[in-house]
């Protein structure tokens, strides 16, 4: 069965600033460690780690080319003060092979870095994608909306992990080795610092490293006041801009409805009033952002001018070169931006935060949907099972809503058996149950008790009111749940011109968006042709015809019992004039005043209590 899209409104929007970081800012690293560790641990381990190894060697490389280029700097600038012309050209020409290395190097650190990024959003995506469709959970999701737009989530959000955590651990990684390597040419070249204050004298030996040291914890420690607000907020515009995105395709799936209401003018609103969420968040962002960047640039910008601050006085004093001086501002630079890796990156570092926390809540309410499902099993569930029997049947079955409590039923139990070649009426008020009914026989329901065995050799087809058509060529959305290659061209075109749909003959290679280019009753044709070519043992029809004329009803019923005569049809059905299409119906009948009713029972009645004609074709 199909249930309408839905998803959960953001409305936490009401929220602080200080709620959402309590919230969203902090991160529980054992289940972001069950994020990363499954990738690296799979199957496609071995390919992962050489890629790792290979972009991790060219980043060893280039800091060791960074190296080489601090010390030519010295030797450089050396060249330059002492007007030594030879020495200027010589290293003119070292300088060509250093850049043209660190440049080869830096290109094939980043290509293999974006190959192992794809490779584990391949294989994380296809993770998520098998969780969220295997034992339904997207369908248990969709009935408690426990986690909003999962189409975003798996979409945008593990391809922002898997980029952020490969930029963030290769950064980190780097910066450590640069400070390793820079930390002692640093101590180094900056030599000692002595001054007197208080009359006393002091020593600070390698002073520049401390005075990179205290520069980067200072910046952090502001950076991170700074731009911390932007974790919840970033969080928030996430979620407002997928239900944004949501509200758009709905109106595009429900435009020729919305076109006959005259819905616009509500559309519009609707709109105008969920965008408002998002550009009052934006504000905000804006706002956090501009104070981040005033922080974080003025930090760059002093970074440059600083270490020739603290090195002017031996310089000045003469015991520092000018190719000395260079060579400690280059050394500095490297120790103080290894030192400042969390300031460079904390705006990236709020990016991942968001999209990590929102695959820890999905994966948390996937979870939580499959624990509920083993919880309730055996204990108030409908239990369907496949087993060795010759029909369809269902024993105390008792059927309910997911917020009623267990005792409150929707549908009294009842037993039912639906034998092979039988054509059963299921029909009864609005909403008393009668799809809820299907539902638990394709074991997508499990509010209520009682048990249903399916023959463990049927094929059983469900064909809703609205049946969905897959994204591609019309063969696709023809042989869906099968894959089109399972059937000929020639066997496409039968089914089709069969189902009174000989237009579409010519049109099964083109791709379109076939859910809203076919009319209601064309998809509904359509659905018939789909169970033409399965050739279902049973045939479940939920309001299946209810978009079609009644001549052209009674035109596909037929034709499902003369291509089918063994099949058994199920009907779930408000008109009448299905009824002779029918051996017997199951009928609701409300407890207490049908008007007020909130629990009824199911009545099995013969082929003579049915008010309309016999089975036309029996």
């Amino acid at each position: 069965m199909t249930t309408p899209r839905t998803a959960a409104t953001p409305d936490s929007h009401k929220d602080s600033i200080a709620e959402l970081n309590v919230h969203h800012g902090r991160l529980n690293l054992s289940e972001t460690w069950q994020l990363i560790k499954p990738f690296w641990v799979s199957a496609d381990r071995y390919k992962a780690w050489a890629l790792l190894a290979l972009v991790v060697a060219l980043s060893l490389f280039v800091v060791y080319m960074n190296v080489l280029f601090t010390d030519w700097n010295r030797l450089f600038y050396n060249a330059l003060e002492q007007k030594d012309k030879t020495g200027f050209w010589h290293q003119l020409g070292r300088f060509s092979w250093i850049a043209a290395l660190i440049i080869i190097a830096s290109v094939l650190r980043q290509y293999y870095t974006m190959m192992l990024r794809m490779r584990w959003r391949t294989w994380i995506t296809g993770s998520f994608v098998d969780d969220w469709l295997g034992k339904q959970a997207f369908y248990r999701l969709e009935q408690t909306h426990t986690a909003d737009n999962p189409d975003q989530r798996i979409a945008d959000d593990l391809r922002n992990f898997t980029d952020a955590t490969l930029t963030l651990a290769l950064g980190f990684l780097n910066a450590a080795v640069t400070l390793v390597s820079f930390f002692g040419i640093l101590w180094a070249v900056s030599g000692p610092l002595a001054f007197a204050l208080g009359g006393h004298d002091f020593v600070i030996p390698g002073y520049m490293v401390w005075f990179a040291l205290l520069y980067s914890v200072l910046g952090s420690v502001i950076i991170h006041f700074v731009g911390r607000p932007l974790i919840g907020l970033s969080f928030q515009q996430e979620r407002y801009e997928a239900y944004f995105r949501f509200l758009l395709m709905r109106v595009r799936e429900n435009s020729e409805s919305i076109a006959l209401y005259r819905g616009e003018p509500t559309e519009k609103a609707i709109l105008r009033g969920r965008f408002e969420r998002i550009r009052a968040n934006w504000n905000q962002l804006m706002d956090y952002t501009r104070r981040l960047n005033f922080a974080s640039s003025g930090y760059g910008q002093f970074a440059i001018i600083f270490p020739f601050l603290v090195s002017a006085p031996r310089y000045f004093g003469g015991t520092l070169t000018l190719g000395g001086m260079m060579q400690v501002a280059t050394a500095f630079g490297q120790v103080q931006g290894a030192m400042s890796w969390f300031v460079d990156n904390y705006s990236t570092l709020v990016s991942w935060k968001a999209s990590t926390n929102r695959l820890i809540e999905f994966q948390r309410a996937m979870r939580a949907a499959e624990r509920e499902e083993e919880h309730r099993a055996g204990v108030r569930d409908v239990e369907v099972e496949i087993a060795t029997v010759s029909a369809i049947e269902a024993r105390d079955l008792a059927l309910n809503l997911p917020n009623r409590k267990p005792e409150d039923l929707l549908v009294e139990p009842f037993d039912m058996t639906l034998a092979r070649g039988e054509r059963v009426l299921i029909n009864g008020p609005s909403g008393c149950g009668k799809s809820t009914l299907v539902r638990a026989v394709a074991g997508i329901w499990p509010y209520g008790s009682g048990r249903i065995e399916i023959p463990d050799d049927a094929c059983v087809l469900f064909l809703p009111q609205r049946s969905y058509l897959p994204s591609g060529t019309l063969a696709d959305a023809l042989s869906y749940p099968d894959l089109a290659t399972q059937y000929t061209a020639e066997r496409l075109a039968q089914v089709l011109t069969a189902c009174r749909l000989p237009a579409l003959v010519d049109l099964l290679d083109e791709v379109s968006n076939w859910s809203l280019r076919l009319s209601p009753g064309e998809q509904q044709r359509l659905a018939f042709a789909r169970a033409l070519l399965q050739r279902p043992d049973y045939l479940f029809l939920d309001e299946a015809t209810s978009a079609l004329d009644e001549d052209t009803e009674a035109f596909m019923y037929s034709l499902m019992l003369e291509s089918m005569p063994d099949m058994t049809i199920v009907s779930v059905a408000h008109r009448s004039t299905v009824a002779r299409f029918h051996h017997r119906r199951l009928r609701y009948i409300p407890e207490g005043d049908p008007l007020t009713a909130v629990s009824y029972r199911v009545v099995e009645e013969p082929a003579q209590n049915v008010s309309t004609p016999a089975l036309a074709a029996s």
